[in-house]
């Protein structure tokens, strides 16, 4: 606790008395922590405006590809209701990204500039590429695929560049920066994914486009699957060092550090459709072998993090009794086993491997779970969020009824 930022610490619960100042001296310090104990007021909706967190679209992640695992594994119904909840999602988001940019854009530019909370942002670059592979895979109006899947990668491709390069150049001229262990985690792993989302949705669309576009956009979707691999390098060689020369609490283990394994997956997942396009395109066919290998390497790192971050998950929550409630990076734990899924079932038919058959429908059982949970603590925390709203706003009315009394009284 002593390693959290006070921010985080007030976010708990958790009141600090100072005692340096003779502050109540004849009460001891358990009598002084009672008399701070007091629940905190509820969250109201306006209060989740203002705290919207970047990595909002971290829910679009999710459900998208649970959607795509589902349809990829003989499950149209459940993948089709996926599919129109995430576009739902999407558009709502936009709304209240918008919203909270125009009536909080004093915090909206403190997120940009956050080591923990900018890369956040990548979210909705990742979102806008998964939504746009479902629309290729699921979407049930053949005619409105290509244009609807082609605007969705021309969206993703302009987001992330905006987004790597405002993000990444504001924190490098900024001038005061946190040290590593304090500034780094899990959740930057999702400029990764954001990347690999534009090649696997550019190897989904391929197929759709006309012939002379084809070797264009394998060759776009190529390059940027070397590029997410040159991040992924770069970052986890960092967070790995932050997790084993670094002191450690349970606050810090946050949810995007399954982003490790995620990045990894959805990167097995775009190279499997690099592999699978070779045939018919010259340029990827003579790269084959590099295709294959580096495919595989990918899947083998994601699958090399899931035990340890099982283990560092019962550390966190069995072992340090850190609590488990709803908080809406949660989502970035869902992302990765539906993408797990997925990955593997199209790297096992890329690479003739049936020997993985079994892993697909493991790994979306547990996302499908992962996904119950985290839309029940969404629900939940909504349905609070609106209770409290209305008990303010009845509040406030009884204030301002019991104000126009008094006022009525004292008139001559």
């Amino acid at each position: 606790m002593i390693a959290g930022s006070a921010a985080r610490v007030a976010r708990l619960g958790i009141a600090w008395l100072p005692e340096g100042r003779g502050i109540f001296p004849n009460l001891t310090v358990r009598e002084n922590l009672v008399m701070a104990d007091r629940p905190l007021p509820a969250a109201t909706l306006a209060d989740g405006l203002a705290g919207l967190t970047p990595a909002c679209f971290g829910i679009v992640m999710a459900t998208g590809i649970v959607s795509l695992a589902c349809a990829a594994m003989a499950l149209p119904a459940l993948a089709l209701a996926l599919f129109i909840l995430n576009a739902v999602l999407y558009g709502a988001l936009w709304v209240l990204l918008a919203a909270r940019s125009w009536r909080h854009p004093r915090r909206v530019l403190d997120d940009l500039s956050d080591h923990g909370r900018g890369p956040g942002f990548f979210t909705i670059v990742a979102g806008t590429g998964v939504l746009g592979m479902q629309w290729i895979r699921i979407a049930a109006v053949p005619a409105a695929v290509p244009a609807a899947a082609l605007t969705l990668w021309w969206l993703a491709l302009g987001l992330w560049l905006l987004i790597t390069y405002a993000v990444f150049a504001v924190l490098t001229v900024k001038r005061d920066k946190p040290a590593l262990d304090q500034g780094i985690n899990g959740g930057w792993l999702l400029a990764v994914v954001a990347t690999q989302s534009v090649a696997a949705l550019g190897t989904a669309l391929a197929p759709h486009l006309p012939p002379d576009w084809r070797p264009v956009q394998a060759f776009l979707s190529l390059s940027m699957w070397l590029w997410g691999g040159m991040l992924y390098i770069w970052m986890m060689s960092l967070i790995f060092y932050r997790y084993t020369f670094y002191r450690l609490s349970p606050a810090d283990l946050a949810p995007p550090y399954w982003i490790n394994m995620g990045a990894m997956a959805i990167s097995t997942l775009a190279g499997a459709g690099l592999v699978l396009q070779a045939a018919q395109l010259p340029l990827l066919q003579s790269l084959q072998p590099f295709l294959k290998g580096f495919t595989v390497f990918y899947w083998a790192s994601g699958t090399w993090w899931i035990p340890m971050l099982l283990v560092l998950g019962v550390w966190r929550h069995i072992i340090r009794r850190y609590p488990l409630r709803y908080d809406p990076l949660y989502w970035g734990a869902v992302f990765p086993l539906g993408m797990y899924a997925l990955a593997t079932l199209e790297m096992a038919r890329a690479l003739d491997l049936p020997f993985l058959a079994w892993v697909p429908p493991v790994f979306l059982a547990a996302a499908l779970a992962a996904w119950a949970l985290a839309m029940t603590g969404l629900l939940a925390d909504l349905a609070q969020r609106v209770a409290a709203t209305l008990a303010l706003r009845r509040s406030a009315a009884l204030s301002a009824a019991r104000a126009t009394g008094q006022n009525r009284t004292t008139d001559p």
